[in-house]
């Protein structure tokens, strides 16, 4: 009974913690358990960790090592009240916080890595991107009329779907369309069974079929339409001249059946130039139009495809006209609503700026991958798209100066808003890549 009355207790004054701090607490209940600061700020930015909660906490803080914080001693751990005293990070290092509601409840435990600020070339220059899944992906499916005359689906019946991704044919890699129908043409006329290999949702299948030969093409089919690669155009994000990594786009590369992140086999990026755009409308969003240059000024190879953007290195320096030198760049608790500008290419190659607005920030939606809320506000930019369109994906934006995020997604139902990534996601995203002891250099796209 008494255990029942004091659970009844807590829950009343958790209840009654929401009520009088609601929607601060709700956010900061939700945001991740590792966030980032700049050597020189105070260790509890006023974004991440809202000013309504401060008279709350008690914090402990914890030090990897001694004097990376502003403080009246040089211990590695110290107790403070929030509105009392919030320590200054001077310099890189890593500290555990344990945050305590009164100094009694338990309310979150975070790790914060102070870092030294970072400065990036910004892109916004279209790109062609040429990529190649691991695996053939099964686009479509057709019916085969055999010798008399009879319709036959040798893949339906097996399962396959449209979206799969054939991995392995009788053992061997697939590797391109015409390893495949040659293999698939000289097991029908063996008389053999084809064994696939299929991945689908990240599982990994194994099918068996019988060829049907095929009399309009003199050739054993299975009826499947595969496809070996994908090409489209976007911007690129920014240029890390140390490193000569480079990040684009803001968000993966998909599959178009499944809208799951594409594994790569390979990927390329060259310079694109915009020939025209497809205005958007509500409930249909524009495109940009364009080609791949084949002399490119702009030429890598991707190396990693992620929620954040796509990753890789550049064989040549990248220069930007519009900001020649490097930027700093801002974490997301520097991020202020308001007026910014973005960096995009809407005609032939020339790089150019346009105003949007910030109307949301939103550090703890890093799972979606959709952390800032934008709307363009440029007249131009306005009447020759719409707003904004799809191959504007990782376009750069900049406020007061600082590198802090890129463009991704547009609105369906109003093309003149969107959402955005911090840049410091995609910044964190390509230092594991650039760190990572496992990277295999990808082959290039002939």
């Amino acid at each position: 009974m008494m255990k029942k009355k004091a659970s009844k207790e807590l829950f009343l004054v958790f209840l009654s913690l929401f009520l009088v701090l609601g929607v601060s607490l709700a956010n900061f209940l939700f945001l991740l358990n590792r966030q980032h600061i700049n050597v020189g700020d105070p260790i509890l930015p006023e974004l991440v960790y809202p000013t309504q909660l401060f008279r709350h906490l008690i914090v402990q803080v914890s030090a990897d090592q001694e004097n990376i914080l502003r403080l009246n001693d040089r211990k590695k751990q110290v107790n403070f009240i929030l509105t009392e005293y919030i320590p200054i990070a001077v310099k890189p290092g890593r500290l555990c916080l344990r945050l305590k509601l009164f100094g009694l409840i338990p309310v979150r435990q975070l790790v914060v890595d102070i870092v030294p600020p970072v400065q990036l070339i910004p892109g916004g220059h279209s790109i062609g991107i040429l990529v190649q899944p691991q695996g053939l992906m099964v686009v479509g499916r057709a019916l085969i009329h055999d010798a008399r005359g009879r319709k036959a689906d040798p893949a339906g019946q097996a399962g396959i779907s449209i979206g799969d991704l054939i991995t392995k044919i009788n053992g061997q890699e697939a590797v391109s369309e015409k390893q495949v129908q040659e293999e698939i043409n000289q097991s029908g006329q063996k008389g053999k069974t084809i064994v696939l290999e299929i991945k689908r949702d990240k599982k990994t299948i194994t099918l068996r079929i019988k060829a049907i030969f095929c009399p309009e093409t003199r050739r054993y089919r299975i009826g499947l339409f595969i496809k070996d690669s994908a090409a489209g155009i976007g911007t690129l994000t920014f240029y890390e001249p140390l490193s000569k990594s480079f990040g684009a786009l803001g968000h993966s590369i998909n599959n178009l059946n499944t809208n799951q992140r594409m594994d790569l086999a390979r990927g390329r990026i060259v310079a694109a130039t915009i020939q025209g755009v497809r205005t958007g409308q509500p409930g249909q969003p524009g495109e940009k139009i364009g080609y791949f240059q084949v002399k490119s000024s702009i030429v890598g190879n991707i190396v990693k495809n992620t929620k954040y953007g796509i990753f890789g290195y550049l064989q040549q320096p990248l220069t930007n006209p519009v900001y020649p030198k490097p930027l700093p760049t801002a974490l997301s608790y520097q991020i202020k609503k308001g007026p910014a500008e973005i960096l995009t290419v809407v005609k032939e190659n020339q790089i150019r700026r346009f105003t949007v607005e910030i109307q949301q920030i939103l550090p703890y939606a890093k799972a979606s991958g959709k952390g800032l809320m934008l709307k363009v506000t440029d007249p131009e930019l306005l009447k020759q798209t719409g707003g904004i369109v799809q191959g504007m994906s990782g376009s750069p934006i900049i406020q007061e100066g600082k590198f802090i995020g890129a463009v991704t997604h547009v609105f369906i139902n109003d093309p003149t808003c969107g959402y955005g990534i911090p840049v410091e996601w995609m910044l964190w995203e390509n230092k594991a890549i650039i760190t990572s002891n496992k990277i295999e250099k990808t082959r290039e796209i002939a």
